[in-house]
C-alpha cells in the first residue's frame, strides 16, 4: 500500500464479501450450473450484489479510501467484478475465521494509512432501495459519529415481521445530536437468533433489525477489539508492522493459522451496548438477501423481475443456521 501520511481523519469505506452463501447454493446450482456466492450473483438489473454495494461506497469514499474484503479462493470472480477506478484495496481472506477477523482484517488497513479515520462498514449482500435515501442516512451517521466518537453507530430499520434469523436491537433513550432526518438511540441490548417469542416480545417493544451497517471512529473500534478480542488484535499488530513489505503475504497467512474464531455480533456486540449506539434507517426498504423468497418479497414490493427463472425456486432449500463469516492477503484489482 501507498504511505498515507496526508490522509488523516477521512472517511473510508469498507466492504464485507467473503461469505459463501449457503443459503442460497439450491437457487444458484439451478439457475447458473454451479455454486457462486449471492454476492457475486446480478438477480435484478445488470449490476450483482456486491457491485451495487461498491457503487454505493463510490458516492462517498475515493477507490484509495475503498477496502474490499473476499475469500481467496473468490479472487477472480471478485477481480472480474471490481476495478481499480472503483475499490483500489482488495483483500484476500486466506480462511474464514468468522466475522471478528473479517472486519478487524480490513481495519488494519485503515489504521495502518488512516489511524484517525471514520469507516463505513457495509455488507455486501444486503438489499436497499431506493440507493439515494439510504446514503443520505449514511452521511448523517458519519456526522453523528462526529458528535459521538467514543462509540460504534449502527443502522437499524423498523421491522414489517416477525424474524428470528435477523439480529434485533433494543433501544434505549434517545440521544441528541442535532436536527436529523432519522432518530439516534443508545442501545440496551442485542438479540441474536431469538426463539419466536423473544422475537415478538422485541417487535411489540419497537426494537431495531440489526443491519449491520455501521459507522465509528477506526480508533474506537481498535480499542473496544483490544479490549474484547486481545488475541485476534495482537496478530493482526503483527500483520499491521509488515504492510507494504515483502513480509506481508507470509505473515498474514501465518497469523490465520492460529486466528481465533469470534463472532462479531455475539462476542461483541451483545458485550458492550453501552459503546453502541443505533440510528433507525428511515424511508428505506432494507433486506438481507438470505433466502430465495426474501428476494422475491422485495421484488414484488418494487415491481421488478428477477433475473433468474422462477422455475428455480421450486427447489430451494430452508435455510441454514450458521454464520456466514466474511474477509485476507492483499491483491490490487
Amino acid at each position: 500500500m501507498e504511505s498515507g501520511g496526508s490522509l488523516t481523519g477521512r472517511l473510508w469505506s469498507v466492504i464485507l464479501a467473503g461469505g459463501e452463501g449457503e443459503r442460497m447454493r439450491s437457487l444458484i446450482e439451478q439457475w447458473l450450473g454451479s455454486h457462486k456466492p449471492k454476492q457475486y450473483c446480478t438477480f435484478v438489473g445488470t449490476r450483482s450484489m456486491l457491485q451495487h454495494t461498491v457503487d454505493r461506497a463510490a458516492s462517498l469514499t475515493p477507490p484509495i479510501r475503498t477496502v474490499a474484503v473476499v475469500a481467496r479462493e473468490h479472487r477472480l470472480d471478485a477481480q472480474s467484478q471490481l476495478t481499480r477506478q472503483c475499490v483500489e484495496t482488495l483483500l484476500l481472506q486466506p480462511e474464514n475465521r468468522d466475522t471478528a477477523a473479517g472486519i478487524f482484517l480490513p481495519l488494519t488497513y485503515v489504521r495502518a494509512r488512516d489511524p484517525g479515520a471514520t469507516v463505513v462498514i457495509y455488507p455486501s449482500d444486503h438489499f436497499v432501495y431506493p440507493e439515494s435515501r439510504f446514503l443520505d442516512i449514511v452521511r448523517q451517521a458519519t456526522g453523528v459519529v462526529e458528535s459521538l466518537p467514543d462509540h460504534v453507530l449502527l443502522l437499524g430499520v423498523q421491522p414489517d415481521r416477525l424474524e428470528v434469523e435477523y439480529g434485533w436491537i433494543l433501544r434505549g433513550v434517545p440521544v441528541p445530536v442535532g436536527t436529523l432526518d432519522a432518530p439516534v438511540h443508545t442501545v440496551r441490548a442485542f438479540l441474536e437468533k431469538p426463539s419466536a417469542a423473544q422475537a415478538d416480545a422485541a417487535l411489540s417493544a419497537g426494537a431495531l433489525w440489526n443491519t449491520f451497517v455501521m459507522v465509528s471512529k477506526v480508533s474506537t473500534l481498535w480499542a473496544l477489539g483490544a479490549k474484547y478480542f486481545p488475541d485476534i488484535i495482537g496478530l493482526f499488530k503483527q500483520l499491521e508492522q509488515t504492510i507494504g513489505s515483502t513480509q506481508e503475504g507470509r505473515v498474514l497467512d501465518a497469523i490465520y493459522q492460529s486466528m481465533p474464531r469470534k463472532n462479531f455480533s455475539s462476542d461483541f456486540l451483545q458485550r458492550t451496548p453501552e459503546s453502541v449506539a443505533v440510528m433507525e434507517l428511515t424511508g428505506v426498504l432494507w433486506c438481507d438477501w438470505g433466502k430465495p423468497e426474501r428476494i422475491m418479497d422485495t421484488l414484488r414490493r418494487i415491481a421488478k423481475t428477477p433475473a433468474f427463472p422462477r422455475t428455480c425456486l421450486n427447489q430451494s432449500v430452508a435455510p441454514l443456521s450458521v454464520a456466514e463469516g466474511e474477509t485476507s492477503m492483499i491483491a490490487k484489482v
